[in-house]
């Protein structure tokens, strides 16, 4: 892999290349490791009651999300600019794809986890010291102002806090794997059968849906590519950023299930919401729920921080092509951040907050609106192949054209399982991803006239 793939920044982007490979790397275990892993196993379970299946399909999503990455990795070297996926679909179909695709990470995807975020920080802030609802609304609003005002003042600052929470993370969850079975608390035999009555405990409905909260488990993965044009040699740090994050995120989750598993049976597990806070009252006591409970609410701010850092870039990168709100593509000239895209995100999620104002128990129509855009940008991959083989790829998808082609097809199983089963929240990204319409003929004939 080269140092940085051609045509290397849009023409006036001012933001600056100041983002290691560890930075980039920690921007995506920020990322990916949040509520996820405590919240959906409960989820997963009830859907799919059976040890193998669980760990099986947690397994399929990592991979799914590896077949998605090892897309974006070509894609983000080949265009290492601000903006992600709003750009590959620009360059490869047509400028309104990239723009609708834009339009949907940013409001529903960033902004809207942003809120749910900020407002599941909230309530379990508001939890532990039995807080009345508009202190506890209060509370999310703050959260969206401090950590946004963390990222307007450097990006550094923000990178260097998800470095922190980053490794955190990681480390507690491991050793919370190695500790575990030395409590002598739970038993293997919850872990069994892994194999036995594989093929008859669920039908392959029920496996594709219960693929929806593993994939917005994974939500994240893509994180780096937000940020390529403040990456260093985004040729090679970017794509490995991708692989190295993705895998430190995979290791963690396979064993954080197995810490479930082994604490609470299978048909207990079900039936939790909190898996993380119920797996350790049962191995340490009600200290150790509490611990785990707290521990949530710190993961849940390091992923709200990145997610501040990230969906700025998208209005960013749109606004430099004039398609978007006059100033977007403002930067600090002091802290060469894009804080006018920044404040912009702000209030659009603390007025989701003030709409939301309880954290949602389903975050479907999030994981379906991801679909929608990897499916798009994987289908750029093909398109830009084609149109542009002459182009300088620092990095080539391994298994193209088939693993790619597996990552669409598996991911169009899910979103016509999302559309039948989850239909309302389903067509409310497709409502959003629709309201862009206007938006883009409106910003369109603005180019044009040169405005």
């Amino acid at each position: 892999m080269g140092a940085s793939g051609s045509d290397d920044r849009h023409p006036h982007d001012r933001l600056k290349r100041q983002l290691s490979l560890q930075d980039a790397t920690f921007l995506v275990v920020a990322s990916v490791v949040g509520s996820g892993i405590f919240l959906t196993p409960g989820a997963i379970a009830d859907r799919l009651p059976h040890a193998g299946l669980i760990f099986a399909v947690w397994a399929v999503g990592g991979l799914l999300s590896l077949a998605g990455a090892l897309a974006n990795a070509e894609l983000g070297a080949m265009y290492p600019r601000a903006g992600g996926d709003y750009v590959y679909l620009r360059e490869a179909f047509h400028p309104m794809a990239g723009f609708l695709v834009g339009w949907l990470s940013f409001f529903a995807i960033f902004a809207g986890t942003i809120a749910t975020l900020a407002t599941g920080f909230a309530a379990g802030i508001g939890a532990f010291f039995d807080l009345d609802a508009p202190f506890v609304l209060g509370i999310a609003v703050l959260t969206i102002v401090a950590t946004s005002v963390l990222n307007h003042v450097g990006v550094r600052w923000g990178a260097l806090a998800n470095n922190i929470t980053g490794y955190v993370k990681v480390v507690a969850l491991l050793s919370l794997g190695v500790v575990a079975p030395l409590t002598g608390k739970g038993s293997v035999e919850n872990l069994r059968p892994l194999v036995e009555g594989i093929a008859s405990a669920a039908p392959p409905l029920a496996f594709a849906l219960a693929l929806s909260p593993v994939l917005f488990s994974f939500l994240g993965w893509n994180a780096s590519i937000y940020v390529a044009s403040e990456i260093r040699k985004p040729g090679r740090n970017l794509p490995l950023s991708l692989f190295v994050g993705l895998a430190i995120c995979t290791a963690v989750y396979l064993v954080m299930n197995l810490v479930y598993l082994y604490a609470l049976p299978v048909a207990e597990l079900g039936q939790v919401a909190n898996a993380g806070e119920a797996a350790a009252e049962v191995l340490f006591g009600s200290l150790g729920g509490s611990l785990v409970a707290g521990f949530v609410l710190a993961s849940i701010l390091g992923t709200l921080n990145a997610h501040v850092l990230l969906g700025p870039r998208i209005a960013y990168a749109m606004a430099l092509d004039r398609l978007f709100f006059s100033g977007v593509d403002r930067v600090h000239p002091t802290y060469r951040t894009p804080a006018v895209a920044i404040w912009v995100q702000a209030a659009v999620a603390i007025a989701l907050v003030l709409v939301l104002r309880t954290f949602p128990n389903a975050l479907d129509y999030t994981t379906f609106a991801i679909l929608i855009a990897t499916i798009a940008d994987t289908a750029a991959l093909y398109a830009l192949r084609r149109w542009q083989p002459d182009r300088p790829r620092p990095y080539r998808a391994w298994g193209y054209p088939w693993v790619p082609a597996l990552y669409i097809a598996a991911n169009f199983v899910i979103v016509g399982s999302l559309l039948w089963f989850r239909s309302r929240e389903s067509l409310i990204s497709l409502s959003v991803l629709l309201a862009g319409v206007p938006f883009y003929l409106l910003f369109r004939a603005r180019q044009r006239r040169g405005e």
